[in-house]
């Protein structure tokens, strides 16, 4: 049941899941350039309920996290390709430079953040845990990035 959705509708289909006593997994990032890193994590993410809930970081977030060169790839490239995977069962964008009002909104079991973070510094985690879920760090897949994808691409038509 891959599906892009706005809030209120990703608000009410967490909603029900939680009704039928699924256990929902959300994680959130940029997702640019998707590599077989990004594919590792989301399929490790899935494995620890029933359904992923994916936060996508809009276009103008992106810019203001990464710079002006980034995305590569627009909100409605992202979310389709992300939407597509076996792994990923929602997707939802959001604006802000957090998903900490997604993450409240949504109130996930689960709470997914790649290796490069401790638990006590991912956004949503004190909220997450609150509710008596988890949070869980999910090691990267070494050598893929989407930065460094980028930077062997410029470097090989240089």
């Amino acid at each position: 049941m891959n599906d892009i959705q706005h809030l209120l509708q990703a608000m009410q289909q967490c909603a029900q899941w939680h009704r039928q006593g699924k256990k929902i997994v959300f994680t959130n990032g940029c997702f640019d350039l998707l590599h077989p890193g990004h594919i590792h994590y989301l399929q490790a993410a899935k494995e620890l309920g029933d359904l992923l809930v994916v936060g996508l970081n809009d276009d103008a977030s992106i810019r203001r996290l990464k710079g002006p060169t980034r995305p590569v790839n627009d909100l409605n490239h992202r979310s389709c390709m992300l939407a597509a995977l076996k792994a990923v069962d929602l997707v939802v964008s959001f604006s802000e430079d957090t998903p900490l009002n997604l993450i409240t909104a949504l109130m996930p079991d689960v709470l997914v953040k790649g290796g490069d973070y401790a638990p006590d510094d991912i956004v949503g985690a004190g909220e997450v845990r609150a509710r008596g879920g988890e949070v869980i760090i999910i090691p990267f897949l070494e050598g893929h990035s989407s930065t460094g994808m980028i930077a062997r691409i410029r470097d090989r038509h240089a």
